[in-house]
This record gives C-alpha cells, structure tokens and sequence, in this order.
C-alpha cells in the first residue's frame, strides 16, 4: 500500500544533506512550514541555499534559521521588513548572500522550473540593476531580460489538509508558493494539519497532485493553536 505519510518531521528531513538547495514556502508568515523549519534547525544541515518569498520574520520559523548560521545565500522578493531584523545584522556583516528576484519573476521562475521551461523573457528589471550580466532583448518595441528556471533538491510547504498520497489541499492565502515548489523540487515535504483517509478529499478539489509530493507530516490542527487565537 502506497503511503507518503512520515511518522514526524524530523524523519521526514532526515537526508536533507549540508549544501542543500531548499524552497520554503510562505507569504511571510501565511503558509510558513514552521515545524518543517524547527525540525530542519534540529537535523543540523549547513551551507543551505533557501528559496522563499521573504527573509523571515522577527526571530522564529526562517529567521530562525538564518540566525542560526545555517544558510548561505538566500534567493527572495522581499528581504527588509519592519521585523527583518536577523536578515538585515546577517546581510550587513557580509555573513549571508542575497539574490534579490522581483516578486512575479521569483513565482515564474518556480513555475516554469515544474512545468520544464527552459527560460522565459521577463520585461520586470529591465534596464535597471537586476539585468546585469542577463541576456536581454526588444520585443515587439519592449525590453524584456532573460530569466532562468530556479531548482531545489527539496521543497518544504505547509497545506491544510493531505490523504495518504500526497494529495494537497490548502487554505486561503496560506497556499501563496506551496504548489510551484511542490513541482519544482526533487523531494516534497508536506506539513498538514490534518491527514485524512483516501477518497475524503474531493478530486476536484485538490490543488496539489500527490505525483509531486514525496513526504506528509501531520503536525495538527493549526487554527487550535494558542498562537493562532486571534485569527480564528
């Protein structure tokens, strides 16, 4: 019987290796994989290379991860918030590389990396610092810059709810980057509140097919968490 379900987090990331190249998922903290990332704190791989929407938020999930000395380069839209504190100290120091990718370009990178794009011209950065050293070419009377596909060696994503083959479904905005990084990475790690049993999960509402999902973990129901009182 095919099942993708891990018996917890920290089994689910055990063979994540020194140097990986990680996607997390997340809109700041909307769909951030919090116990992915404290198990990934507790396995102990170095010299990551993390992919995310964001550079963290105060001093936990990401930012924890950064001040922890554990990631080399981080590949993100929006790296300086109010709460960006970590990255900002890590950043000045030189102790941290930043890729800085406009946000579309960042989601169209992901996208096209699972869809087998090989490249796409972008008109986002074009004629500014962010197309240094990138082709670039007039279409049409318009400037675009040529962008890569962005790879990981594993994605970690927070959805609602999975059945036992990695079928994903998610809740409102917390979905933000899970399914591009689901099909853009070679190994997929699901944390879910809840697994339910084969057939639960209507078709026709899956957003994640289980073909791109290689691990679930249940970490349970996230909206009976004290942390998340005040948005019940």
């Amino acid at each position: 019987m095919i099942s993708k379900t891990s018996e917890s987090a920290a089994a689910a990331l055990a063979d994540i290796p020194d140097g990986a190249t990680i996607m997390i998922g997340g809109f700041g903290l909307a769909g951030q994989p919090v116990e992915l990332i404290e198990a990934l704190l507790d396995q102990g791989s170095t010299g990551l290379t993390v992919v995310s929407n964001n550079a963290g938020n105060g001093d936990s999930g990401l930012a924890a991860l950064l001040k922890a000395g554990r990631v080399n380069k981080i590949l993100c839209s929006f790296p300086r918030q109010t709460d960006s504190y970590v990255f900002d100290a890590l950043y000045r120091a030189g102790e941290i590389e930043l890729e800085l990718v406009p946000q579309g370009n960042l989601a169209e990178r992901i996208r096209a990396a699972g869809a087998g794009i090989g490249a796409f011209f972008s008109p986002t950065g074009y004629g500014t610092q962010l197309a240094e050293g990138k082709e670039t070419r007039v279409i049409d009377g318009r400037g675009y810059v040529l962008e890569h596909p962005i790879t990981a060696d594993f994605a970690l994503i927070s959805a609602y709810r999975a059945d036992r083959l990695g079928n994903l479904t998610y809740r409102k905005t917390s979905r933000n980057f899970g399914p591009i990084m689901a099909s853009a990475a070679t190994t997929t790690v699901a944390q879910v509140d809840r697994i339910v049993p084969l057939g639960e999960i209507d078709p026709e509402n899956v957003v994640t097919p289980g073909i791109y999902v290689d691990r679930v973990v249940e970490t349970g129901d996230r909206f009976e968490k004290e942390e998340w009182a005040d948005v019940r």
